[in-house]
């Protein structure tokens, strides 16, 4: 499936047998086995979180637009504007575009940060300040 489309979270139509045979699943893939769509954080000039239905109909906030971080720094946490995306492990084309995933680059008027959680998941941005 598409980087950028819901994704199903469970393995293949065929599954191996102890035998060494391959073998066809009994039933269907499940509607409640499909993920959610790509959340695509980008840079922005204000926060926008947009609340999605979770499992068990619970909600959670996925972050569309991003404005400030919190930069974990020698003294503690600090709230910090982030100005760009430096480099991203996932795609070097989120760089680019300004998206923003777990484990990217970004740069923050502290300094230089990498993102420590996911905030198409949480709704906000946590990231360790690297170079300040």
């Amino acid at each position: 499936m598409s980087q950028f489309g819901a994704q199903l979270h469970d393995k293949s139509d065929r599954v191996a047998s102890g035998s060494g045979k391959r073998k066809n699943r009994t039933r269907d893939k499940r509607r409640s086995e499909m993920g959610g769509y790509f959340a695509a954080s980008k840079v922005g000039s204000e926060q926008v979180v947009k609340k999605v239905r979770a499992r068990g109909g619970t909600t959670r906030g996925a972050l569309r637009n991003v404005a400030f971080a919190n930069v974990l720094t020698k003294q503690g946490y600090k709230k910090a504007k982030v100005t760009g995306v430096i480099e991203s492990k996932d795609n070097r084309n989120f760089a680019r575009l300004g998206i923003i995933t777990k484990g990217a680059m970004i740069n923050t008027e502290l300094g230089k940060a990498r993102v420590t959680n996911r905030p198409g998941q949480e709704g906000s941005i946590n990231a360790t300040l690297i170079e300040g």
